[in-house]
């Protein structure tokens, strides 16, 4: 039984999954919404699913990349629990989990040579991206993208790619004139998604140090300029 926090996007998503499925689930989309929201919904999913912190096997927290402050609230609240409870704490791959996701709600859409491209905004035409295959296997590295027409072209001429995430919609137009590219809207993150790639880690156990682990922020936090006047 395992509490998962996804919180590397606007979508701030709280699970408690056990090794086939979510028992029980909370999320919501917005500004702040990290902050504001993933206390209680902790509470509710551990009230849904009628367990206290104890008979927890682990905490799980997707570890970006993402929004700087909403991995920052995601980690820094399941190292919390894990020091209160004594739990091991395990790090997901945000973009493998939406992978997962996006095979799922494919179904039989999907063939065997397809690619799957999870996409987070970054920004004007830039996105964080890894490519999978059809079997769920990483075939590059995650990147932090400039997508224009002539992205992905290497790949186009043997593949179907399905682009999706908050960075996917805004490609519609670049790719307009690429029918092997399709481009999924609405599709978002949760922490439901993480429970293929959190019972494989447990079984393996694949946890990270509760007091050094950092999330994979993929670029520099850079701070906007402030807007008080005399600043």
């Amino acid at each position: 039984m395992i509490l998962c926090l996804e919180t590397a996007t606007p979508v701030c998503s709280v699970a408690l999954n056990d090794s086939c499925c979510t028992i029980a689930i909370r999320e919501t989309e917005g500004q702040n919404a990290h902050s504001e929201k993933i206390t209680n919904f902790i509470r509710e999913v551990m009230e849904t699913g009628h367990i206290d912190y104890p008979q927890l096997d682990a905490v799980a927290v997707s570890k970006g990349p993402g929004s700087y402050t909403g991995l920052r609230i995601g980690v820094s609240t399941a190292k919390g629990i894990c020091y209160a409870a004594d739990l091991p704490l395990m790090a997901i791959d945000t973009l493998e989990a939406m992978a997962y996701g996006m095979k799922a709600k494919l179904g039989s859409q999907m063939g065997e040579n397809d690619l799957l491209i999870p996409m987070i905004d970054a920004r004007r035409m830039e996105v964080y991206a890894a490519i999978f295959d059809a079997h769920l296997n990483k075939i590059n590295d995650t990147a932090a993208l400039v997508i224009d027409e002539n992205s992905f072209e290497d790949l186009l001429k043997d593949h179907q790619l399905w682009l999706f995430g908050d960075g996917a919609p805004k490609l519609n137009k670049v790719f307009e004139n690429q029918p092997n590219i399709h481009i999924v809207d609405g599709f978002k993150p949760s922490a439901a998604y993480m429970y293929p790639l959190v019972d494989k880690a447990l079984r393996e156990h694949d946890f990270v140090d509760v007091a050094y682990f950092e999330p994979f922020y993929l670029k520099d936090f850079i701070a906007g300029k402030p807007h008080v006047k005399g600043l």
